[in-house]
């Protein structure tokens, strides 16, 4: 028979689990969000990724509350500098993506 205590820590671990893959899936949506704003403004998308910097509770449109996480990239104008850029999830959709300041190169 099954105890109590075995069926919380499977639970947990469960719960675990599925964060863990949702959280690659949103990874991979913010990714393709920073690659695609990067080819609207025609520079590059460097290191083809995202790293996570905040995590916190924001309500979404429904007045549901959901997780709000926010990712950096870097690009570069001119293969030469690095910039900085951000993507603000809000649950599994993109909030915003913001890109720092740089100089348009013809």
């Amino acid at each position: 028979m099954v105890d109590f205590a075995s069926l919380l820590l499977l639970a947990v671990l469960g719960l675990g689990f599925w964060f863990w893959l949702h959280s690659i899936r949103i990874l991979e949506i913010a990714c393709e969000a920073g690659r695609q704003a990067c080819n609207r403004m025609d520079v590059q998308f460097l290191d083809d990724t995202v790293a996570s910097t905040k995590l916190s509770l924001a309500r979404n449109a429904y007045g549901r509350r959901v997780l709000r996480r926010t990712y950096r990239f870097e690009f570069s104008e001119t293969g030469n500098s690095r910039r900085e850029g951000k993507v603000v999830m809000l649950g599994d959709r993109v909030e915003r993506v913001a890109m720092e300041p740089y100089q348009i190169v013809e």
